[in-house]
C-alpha cells in the first residue's frame, strides 16, 4: 500500500509560520493529487489546500498566507503557513490520490496528522 509520513507541526505565537511536509512511499504508479486538510475539534475536516491536474487551490481563510507545493520526484508535498492565526490551530492532514496500477482507479490515502496550535 501506501502510507504518507508528516512533520513539521507544533506550538507557534500568533503571526508565526511553520512548514509542513509530507512524503508519500509504497507502491506508487502515479500521484495524481496531493493536499491538506484540518480539523478542529468539535469540527468536520476542511480542505485548506490542495495540488491537482486541475490547478491549485486554496480555502479562503488561507489564501495569501499559505502556500502549497509539491516535489513530484519525491512524492512530497509542502504547506508553507505564514502570518498564522489562532483560528489556524487543528490537526492538519496529508492527503495523496495515487494510483497503485495502471489498470487500476485511484484511491485516496491519509497521513497520520500533525498538529497545529497558533497561541500566545
Amino acid at each position: 500500500q501506501v502510507q504518507l509520513v508528516e512533520s513539521g507541526g507544533g506550538l507557534v505565537q500568533p503571526g508565526g509560520s511553520l512548514r509542513l511536509s509530507c512524503a508519500a512511499s509504497g507502491i506508487i504508479f502515479s500521484v495524481n493529487a496531493m493536499g491538506w486538510y484540518r480539523q478542529a475539534p468539535g469540527k468536520q475536516r476542511e480542505l485548506v489546500a490542495a495540488s491537482t491536474s486541475g490547478g491549485i487551490n486554496y480555502a479562503d481563510s488561507v489564501k495569501g498566507r499559505f502556500t502549497i507545493s509539491r516535489d513530484f520526484a519525491k512524492n512530497t508535498v509542502y504547506l508553507q503557513m505564514n502570518s498564522l492565526k489562532p483560528e489556524d490551530t487543528a490537526v492538519y492532514y496529508c492527503n495523496a490520490v495515487v494510483r497503485t496500477d495502471w489498470k487500476t482507479r485511484s484511491s485516496d490515502y491519509w497521513g497520520q496528522g500533525t498538529q497545529v496550535t497558533v497561541s500566545s
